[in-house]
């Protein structure tokens, strides 16, 4: 038998699982420091996005196989390391995923009421470490620097009536305090234009749509429309989104402005402990590259919270190699050191779609059967148990994760496909422990 160990339970983690249980003598534990599994299925993609998570169900028919096994609450670096894990098993694929945010880099970015989206979507998606976030909601003003998804999941949550968040998984904290928000201006800066988005038609399309809040694009920020034949079918569609908010504008009580050829650079404040107040944005044009440069005009943006979706890099793990420019591990092609690979956006950075880890798990799986034809004798996951166990360490099983989400299902109101736990304790408390 040979034993992979595959660190992280997201989409990355199981796809490669899913390749490699094909494999009739290939075991695999799959790892997650939390209790419940998922990654950024059940933490980063939208809750108002149903469709998106049911992909779940996916992986749970991998892990319901006899040879896929889930070892839930069980941190890397704390409670196993890395060398440890390499020793017992034939493979380690980290599949970590970019949890951490992309440091903004800008002056005032450290001032209170500057959040990453990493933190802003953990807290409304309930992901434990950002339970107690408690983003100001209090001012009317909110900055959004970033022109891709991300940028527009947040401003459409921000934006939403509480009866819009009917059948979504928000969690009860992030609907209670959007309930009383007192936003009603949200900027979202992009340091180049329109064709040089990286929104997605459909995400650009919800936004006309909401029930109070319009979209606005000034139309001067538009190019001539026969540029737009030069670009691809979804960008093509991306832009009519925004040549339709430029032509009819709606009068509703909260506005979503389009700030293109905007780059922020400063955040300053005035307000209590130095909480931001405003943005100073210079305006940008774009060189024959394509390539953003600043003006020297700049303007202010009145906001009292700023959200930073600028992209995710991957945490480094001590005594992996990583390439902190990039923000992933380094590696070639998927292998990192004998016995040791990366896979998603642990491997590539954080670029492309859900569906594009698929490709890639079953990549690395390949990888792995072509590096280890047959076992080595590692003793895998009967070896783990046993160190777990000698360090009082009880991992959260599958089917402990099936009575936490069953819990969570008791739990759910109107029309809600569950009410999430958002500490782990409660995760725990679920399973009687």
């Amino acid at each position: 038998m040979r034993h992979v160990a595959i660190v992280g339970s997201g989409p990355a983690g199981y796809y490669t699982a899913e390749a490699l249980q094909k494999v009739p003598d290939v075991a695999v534990d799959v790892i997650d420091r939390l209790p419940v599994p998922y990654g950024l299925i059940r933490t980063g993609v939208a809750p108002d996005h149903q469709s998106i998570k049911a992909v779940s169900r996916r992986y749970e028919g991998v892990a319901l196989t006899d040879n896929v096994r889930f070892v839930g609450h069980v941190s890397i670096g704390t409670d196993v390391s890395i060398e440890e894990l390499t020793r017992l098993y034939d493979a380690v694929v980290l599949a970590t995923g970019a949890p951490h945010d992309r440091a903004l880099g800008i002056e005032g970015a450290d001032r209170p009421g500057v959040i990453g989206s990493a933190a802003f979507v953990g807290w409304y998606n309930g992901h434990p470490d950002f339970a107690d976030l408690a983003p100001p909601l209090d001012a009317p003003g909110v900055v959004v620097i970033g022109n891709g998804n991300v940028a527009l999941d947040v401003a459409r949550i921000l934006a939403k009536t509480p009866e819009e968040f009917a059948g979504s998984d928000i969690v009860a904290h992030a609907r209670e305090a959007l309930a009383q928000s007192g936003v009603r201006h949200i900027h979202i800066l992009g340091r180049r234009g329109p064709h040089q988005i990286a929104m997605t038609p459909k995400e650009l399309g919800e936004l006309g749509h909401l029930e109070r809040a319009s979209p606005r694009v000034d139309p001067a920020d538009l190019p001539p429309e026969s540029d737009d034949a030069m670009l691809e079918p979804g960008m093509r569609k991306s832009v009519t989104h925004l040549r339709g908010f430029a032509a009819n504008p709606v009068a509703k009580p909260l506005t979503i402005d389009f700030d293109f050829f905007a780059m922020p650079v400063a955040i300053e404040g005035d307000g209590k402990d130095g909480a931001v107040t405003r943005v100073i944005v210079e305006k940008t044009t774009l060189d024959a590259d394509l390539r953003s440069r600043g003006t020297g005009e700049t303007y202010a943006i009145d906001a009292g919270l700023v959200i930073s979706c600028i992209g995710y890099q991957t945490p480094p793990i001590a005594g992996v190699p990583y390439e902190h420019g990039r923000g992933r591990f380094a590696n070639d092609e998927g292998r990192i050191l004998p016995g040791l690979y990366c896979v998603g956006w642990a491997r590539r950075g954080p670029t492309g779609t859900i569906g594009t880890n698929k490709p890639d798990g079953v990549r690395i799986a390949e990888l792995i059967l072509e590096d280890i034809p047959h076992s080595r004798g590692r003793v895998g996951r009967a070896g783990l148990d046993r160190l777990l166990a000698s360090r009082g360490i009880a991992p959260v099983t599958f089917r402990d994760w099936r009575r936490i989400e069953a819990a969570e299902a008791r739990a759910a109101i109107n029309g809600a496909p569950r009410e999430k736990f958002v500490r782990i304790e409660e995760m725990l408390a679920a399973i009687g422990r």
